[in-house]
């Protein structure tokens, strides 16, 4: 299996989100460490969050699993059961159907570092419980709940 080399991954910036919901994701930044050793299965990220970013809309995935581990600094979990401080070391887990919405938010003062791995569906529903935004993997854009487009998509 060939090194990957971190420094080289393709990073992202931000979500593909529509306005308004975009925001509080905006700073948050994506290295795809999966895409960079060739997976398909899988992805693979490494998370940084700035201090007051949000690593997405608080959501839950009909057909993909999600795990995430804390690499450095601390971050605050917010599910439907509250919210949950989470530190180096520790890890969640959000299974495929589970519909217990979920996000994670820097609320310290420094960078977070986070490991996320998910399942990679094309037949995946994600909902997003606390606004009016789902999408659905077949036709890959975010749809109001009556199921009309968000402009620019």
């Amino acid at each position: 299996m060939p090194k990957i080399d971190i420094a080289k991954a393709e990073t992202k910036r931000g979500s593909g989100y529509p306005v308004p919901f975009d925001k509080p994701c905006a700073e948050r930044l994506r290295k795809r460490l999966g895409d960079a050793g060739g997976l398909s299965d899988f992805g693979v990220n490494m998370l940084t969050l700035p201090p007051g970013a949000w690593s997405s809309q608080r959501h839950w995935h009909s057909g993909e699993d999600e795990f995430v581990y804390v690499l450095s600094g601390e971050v605050v979990l917010v599910d439907d059961n509250g919210e949950h401080v989470l530190c180096a070391g520790d890890c969640a887990a959000f299974p495929k159907g589970d519909e217990n919405g979920h996000q994670l938010i820097n609320k310290s003062k420094a960078d977070a570092v986070c490991l996320e791995v998910g399942t990679r569906s094309t037949n995946d529903f994600c909902d997003y419980p606390d606004i009016d935004m789902q999408i659905d993997s077949r036709i890959d854009k975010f749809t109001h709940r009556d199921g009309t487009l968000y402009p620019g998509q």
